[in-house]
């Protein structure tokens, strides 16, 4: 089937976003740094277009700022930002996992279980890009399970923020992987029999968990300077 010429755009844009965003949130793409848009269309090797939707996108999740005739500033590392953001993700995210786990389709409970297995085999290798990954597509299959606009409004710009803040801590604070991976892994197996009692006590653990990275890292943060 052929697509649409709309609809090609779309999924262009889609990849441009998700390539890019990996980017961000890996740190390929250096926290501070300013790039520009034709580096960015060489980096992902898609064209302008699609490359300025995700932009735009970027935009609005904080992971990029438009400085006008100055380029692209990927958003600098914010610690004391990152406790606030737990404030709100506790709440947000919160309130999408009782949503999707009550309104769960047969198809989001089998993917739900697979992301289980998957974060089971992430912890064991101890694969920090894996996980990042992996994390994403729990987090898209929430939102789209929750099936609550607004919600996901408020959730979208708290996705990659809290991704890179992690993966930052774990590669130079030498945050343990398999911890967190288990506990993303027992949420997506309680969502998955749509145990909401048992889904929300193991975020609150996991929450506890990304907390607790925060601060040492902010501990860290201040005892350097």
């Amino acid at each position: 089937m052929t697509l649409k010429r709309e609809d090609q755009k779309k999924t262009l844009a889609d990849q441009a976003y998700k390539q890019i965003e990996e980017a961000i949130v890996t740190l390929q793409l250096a926290p501070g740094s300013i790039v520009s848009e034709t580096e960015l269309v060489e980096l992902i090797g898609i064209g302008r277009t699609p490359t300025r939707e995700a932009i735009q996108r970027l935009a609005r999740d904080r992971l990029i700022r438009v400085l006008p005739k100055r380029g692209l500033l990927v958003a600098p590392l914010d610690l004391m930002g990152q406790m606030k953001l737990l404030e709100v993700r506790r709440q947000v995210e919160g309130l999408i996992i009782r949503l999707a786990t009550k309104r769960a389709s047969d198809e989001h409970r089998r993917a739900f279980a697979q992301l289980d297995a998957e974060f089971r085999e992430i912890a064991f290798a101890n694969d920090g890009l894996g996980f990042v990954r992996c994390d994403r597509g729990f987090n898209e299959l929430c939102i789209t399970a929750a099936q609550n606009e607004y919600a996901e409004d408020a959730m979208r710009p708290l996705m990659g923020l809290s991704r890179r803040f992690w993966l930052f801590h774990h590669q130079q604070c030498g945050a343990a992987l398999p911890p967190l991976a288990l506990l993303h892994a027992d949420t997506a197996a309680a969502m998955a029999i749509g145990d909401e009692e048992g889904g929300q006590r193991v975020f609150e653990e996991l929450l506890e968990n990304v907390e607790s990275s925060a601060r040492i890292s902010l501990a860290m943060n201040f005892s350097a300077t």
